[in-house]
Formats: C-alpha cells, sequence, structure tokens
C-alpha cells in the first residue's frame, strides 16, 4: 500500500514538474511586418510584407524567410536571408546589392528566391544557396549577375525576361515564357535548356 502511494506521489510530481518545464520553454520568435523600411539589424524569424505594403530592407539579417503577399513591394539590398524569399501574386520584387562607403555589399540568400504568379522582379549581383525560381509572372523579369548553387527556373512568363552573365551550378530551364529570355554569357555547370539553350 505504502509502495503504491509512493509510485502514485512521484507521478504526481514528475506530471507537476513536466508542466512547469513546458510553461517555462522560451516562445518562438515573432513574425515581423514590414511596411516601410528595415535597416541593419538583426530579425531572429520572419520578414512578413502585407498585402498592398511597400517594404525595404536595407541591410538586414533575418534567420527565417522573408515572405511578400499581394500586390505587394519589396526591394532587399545588401540582405542576409538564412530561408528563401518567397512572393506571390506580387507588384514588385527587387533584389540586389546595397553601396556602404567604397564597398558594394550584395544580398545572400541561403535557400531559394521564388517569384510565382506576380508582376515585375529584378535579382541583381545576389549569392543565392537555393534555386532562383521565377513563374507564371506578367510583369518584365530580370536576373544578371547573380550567383546560383542551385537552378535558375524561368517558366510561363509573359512580360519578357533578361538572364545575362549569371554564374549557376544547376541547370537554366526556361519554358513557355512568351517572348522567349533573352541575354547571354551565363556560366551553367549543368545543362541550358529549351528556351534557354543559347544563353
Amino acid at each position: 500500500m505504502k509502495g503504491s502511494l509512493m509510485k502514485r506521489l512521484l507521478f504526481t510530481i514528475t506530471l507537476v514538474m513536466s508542466a512547469s518545464l513546458l510553461v517555462a520553454a522560451p516562445a518562438s520568435a515573432d513574425d515581423r511586418r514590414c511596411t516601410g523600411t528595415i535597416g541593419a539589424t538583426h530579425i531572429d524569424g520572419n520578414v512578413i510584407v502585407p498585402q498592398g505594403a511597400d517594404c525595404t530592407l536595407r541591410g538586414t539579417r533575418v534567420d527565417g524567410n522573408v515572405i511578400v503577399k499581394g500586390d505587394a513591394k519589396l526591394v532587399a539590398r545588401g540582405v542576409k536571408v538564412d530561408g528563401n524569399i518567397q512572393a506571390e501574386n506580387h507588384r514588385n520584387v527587387i533584389v540586389t546589392t546595397r553601396e556602404v562607403g567604397d564597398r558594394t555589399v550584395k544580398s545572400r540568400v541561403e535557400g531559394d528566391i521564388q517569384l510565382d504568379s506576380g508582376k515585375r522582379g529584378r535579382v541583381a549581383k545576389a549569392v543565392i544557396g537555393g534555386d532562383l525560381q521565377v513563374k507564371q509572372n506578367s510583369g518584365r523579369q530580370v536576373a544578371v549577375h547573380n550567383r546560383i548553387d542551385g537552378d535558375l527556373q524561368a517558366f510561363s512568363n509573359d512580360g519578357g525576361f533578361r538572364i545575362y552573365r549569371n554564374q549557376i551550378d544547376g541547370n537554366l530551364q526556361c519554358k513557355g515564357n512568351d517572348p522567349k529570355p533573352h541575354g547571354g554569357q551565363n556560366q551553367v555547370s549543368g545543362n541550358k535548356e529549351d528556351q534557354c539553350s543559347s544563353l
């Protein structure tokens, strides 16, 4: 009887301690909304550009993703993003350099840059650890002077696409774009495919 009571008491103490540990656990980082300019600060989480907003990131370090909502605009200059830049139904996305004194600081994205079903996009002099995926956009697209560890994929874009002097470790894949992409001098370790076979 005493042994059974002791076991129940120990079990109850264990439950109480476990619950207190759960309560004391740190909360996950909150997303940061961007509706103006964020400078050279460190954000421990995602940056969200809300519907219809304009956001400028200057030298910002983002531990998570940058997510661009419908009809929103993102200008990212000299940023460091540990995750992805993801835009859908966007108005405009620009990922490019930032001038700091006499230095030019490139934007670095460890994951992918994905521009899907929006309007305009420009990715210039960026370092991308994953893929650059540009699909079903209606405005002019530009990808120039980038270092891409994965693939550059341009599918079903209707506003014209310039692809020039990129260094691509994967493949350069282009299908269903009208007009077909133009440019050249891309160094591609994999294959140049379909509409981009001559670029």
